[in-house]
């Protein structure tokens, strides 16, 4: 699209992501919530709605949606009551959706994201409220008929709705990322995008600059994947400015993302909130709140990864850089901390990490939590290369590697075994520095008249004297030295 025309317009963008509770069962009963197992399985005759049968609510629901009210900084409803959303999908047994409308368990709030142009963009939230998930339909290629699984009908969801304050897709995807980065901090769900367990809607409109009168949106529903989001926001926000610039008219209506094209097409006109005829469910009593129930979740909540980016920059003095990849996920984090506990260069460590323990992980797949090194075991390896008893190489290239298969061994012991300790011997490297120099007075001569880079070549020869294990910092510094009093 021309620049020059997107210029012209201004989007609006609000997200509804769905994310899918950790609970061993679903919001209302006792079926089992968890993901897989043969169609139709994990359904009982609440599930399935048969007549006479009364839903009864997750008590596990309620406080893992309270802290994610709390990590987005919502007010918290004390007193909530539950609403039936009416739609027919064959995949919804009841005919309609047990939700909160009136009551959601959180109101407001906000969740900090970052683009690459800006910092600390302050994305306001409308609400966040539970609801039940509904069936899946099944299209088989070449079959006409619809195949219904209700095994994830009734499974606990979150709601979390933001307001139309997105300007980008960026912007909406870096807030995509943090509500999966919180969900998975607060062990409230497992952010598994492939298996839908976290999943997004785009609420999409343009407006020319200058106005403020908001165009008309566009929903494009079930986008589970960051990418996926952006593309779909992208694409969207081009196919509105093309029909306004050519004198159309955007219609409301929900569309869906077709991933091999990066296009958006028309599944049905948007429905209205009187198209729902929300009302109290009669079956489901008040929700109550107490003071002392929520100061009870408050004391189980964790250090969330804001607190944890300005602990590591303010306490452990890490680069604004190492505090946001540390803080990723809940596991590295932990697991830096951990390391921490039994060294106190807390930059060395955050560099080994970031460094040779992160390739580590690239490598083989795995993720933190399975890395097999103790913490306290990675912090003699950083303690030995610190000390001047390893080099940095020789500890990251070939201990490390060795560590990782023989996780029991002693460190010191091994890299012993291995010969990797360094020599810290200054007189032993003095003379080796002495003889190089010996060896090439030619050298010598051209490195006093100007080239200065024949100091690598010096250091070279050096580490060959000492097959590689004299402290390069003192054979550099020795060898810096005699060259200046020649």
């Amino acid at each position: 699209m021309d620049k020059l025309m997107l210029e012209k317009y201004q989007p609006v963008i609000g997200l509804e992501v769905h994310a899918q509770l950790l609970t061993n069962s679903k919001i209302y009963n006792s079926d089992s919530a968890a993901f897989g197992g043969e169609p139709n399985t994990h359904v009982g005759v609440v599930s399935l709605a048969h007549p006479g049968t009364l839903p009864k609510l997750n008590k596990r629901v309620v406080e893992q949606a309270i802290k994610m009210g709390l990590a987005c900084h919502c007010e918290i409803s004390r007193h909530q009551i539950f609403d039936r959303k009416n739609y027919f999908y064959p995949d919804l047994p009841k005919g309609y959706q047990l939700t909160q409308d009136r009551t959601p368990i959180c109101k407001g709030g906000f969740i900090k994201v970052n683009t690459k142009a800006e910092r600390d963009i302050k994305v306001v939230l409308n609400r966040i409220h539970i609801e039940e998930d509904a069936g899946k339909s099944i299209h088989l290629e070449g079959e006409e008929d619809t195949l219904i699984d209700l095994n994830r009908a009734g499974v606990a969801l979150i709601e979390i709705v933001t307001e139309p304050v997105m300007k980008s897709a960026e912007e909406a995807g870096a807030f995509f990322s943090e509500v999966r980065k919180l969900v998975r901090y607060l062990e409230i769900c497992d952010g598994n995008m492939e298996e839908g367990s976290l999943r997004c809607d785009a609420n999409i409109s343009v407006m020319k600059k200058g106005t403020t009168v908001l165009g008309k949106k566009v929903e494009v529903k079930n986008m589970n994947s960051i990418r996926n989001l952006q593309h779909a926001i992208d694409h969207e926000i081009e196919r509105q400015i093309l029909l306004l610039e050519n004198g159309g008219e955007v219609k409301s209506e929900t569309r869906t993302f077709n991933v091999e094209t990066s296009t958006t097409s028309a599944m049905r006109t948007k429905e209205e909130l009187n198209d729902y005829r929300y009302f109290p469910d009669p079956d489901l009593s008040p929700l109550e709140i107490s003071e002392e129930w929520l100061s009870e979740i408050k004391a189980t909540m964790p250090e969330l990864p804001e607190q944890l980016y300005q602990r590591f920059v303010n306490e452990y003095s890490l680069p604004e850089y190492d505090a946001q990849v540390l803080t990723e996920t809940k596991e590295m984090a932990d697991y830096y901390l951990a390391v921490c506990e039994f060294s106190s260069n807390y930059k060395a460590v955050s560099n080994w990490i970031m460094g040779p323990v992160k390739s580590y992980l690239n490598d083989t797949g795995d993720s933190i939590d399975s890395f097999p090194l103790i913490p306290e075991k990675l912090s003699e390896l950083i303690e030995m290369v610190e000390k001047g008893n390893l080099s940095f190489a020789n500890a990251a290239q070939k201990l490390l590697p060795a560590l990782l298969k023989k996780v029991d061994e002693d460190v010191l012991n091994l890299a012993t075994r291995l010969n990797l300790i360094q020599d810290n011997d200054e007189g032993a490297i003095d003379k080796m520095v002495e003889e190089v120099l010996n060896d090439f007075p030619a050298k010598v001569k051209e490195y006093k008249k100007g080239k200065k880079g024949l100091i690598s070549m010096f250091m070279g020869e050096v580490m060959k004297k000492s097959r590689g294990k004299a402290d390069p910092k003192m054979a550099s510094s020795l060898l810096q030295q005699k060259l200046n009093e020649i």
